[in-house]
């Protein structure tokens, strides 16, 4: 499997997920998520599978510091429908490494690891996303631009060449070198930039 080199340098994100643990799927619970974990899952990368990783990398840290996250112990609210524009592709990613469903989750076994009800749509947010600790109650907002960091202009005709199916093989292999190198700028370059993504705990 090939695939751009910058995805094995992206951040790693490392849960503790007591239903792993509990049914002996992973020792002690651990699971580690990389991008490339969530590219497969997703089928591409792009600004909004990388935001999505993103947002979820920096709202961990923020709601756990230098603890281990607990998977299945995150709620998650998003302030657009679920069916509109991207958002549930983010909202998959998101499950996918928290855990966290509306209604479609893990149902428990007993009163424990019950995933539903921990992701909500429409909700009265302020960003891209709130992260909460079911626990603590301690909660995060995420905001996240990817605007301020626009595709190569070349991009544009080639897309068109593309779509009119009049594009060359090489036409075709420089537009997703552009796509991902615009990815990368969003994961790897800009990663502390809070005019891309910052954190607000509330």
């Amino acid at each position: 499997m090939q695939y751009p080199s910058f995805f094995n340098d992206v951040e790693k994100i490392t849960l503790q997920d007591p239903l792993s643990g509990f049914l002996g799927s992973f020792e002690n619970g651990i699971i580690e998520f990389t991008y490339t974990d969530v590219v497969k899952s997703a089928g591409h990368s792009c600004p909004t599978v990388a935001g999505a990783y993103l947002i979820t990398l920096k709202a961990l840290k923020a709601l756990y510091k230098n603890d281990l996250p607990q998977r299945g112990s995150i709620k998650v609210l998003f302030n657009e429908n679920a069916l509109e524009g991207v958002a549930g592709v983010i909202a998959m990613v998101v499950t996918n490494i928290t855990g966290a469903t509306e209604n479609t989750g893990f149902k428990g076994i007993g009163e424990n690891f019950n995933r539903t009800g921990l992701m909500a749509f429409e909700q009265d947010i302020p960003g891209s996303a709130r992260f909460i600790r079911v626990d603590t109650g301690e909660s995060v907002d995420v905001f996240y631009n990817p605007g301020i960091i626009p595709p190569a202009a070349e991009m544009g005709h080639l897309m068109q060449k593309i779509q009119m199916k009049s594009a060359t093989p090489d036409d075709k292999k420089q537009f997703g070198s552009l796509w991902q190198e615009r990815v990368k700028k969003i994961l790897i370059d800009n990663i502390d930039n809070e005019a891309l993504i910052r954190t607000q705990i509330l």
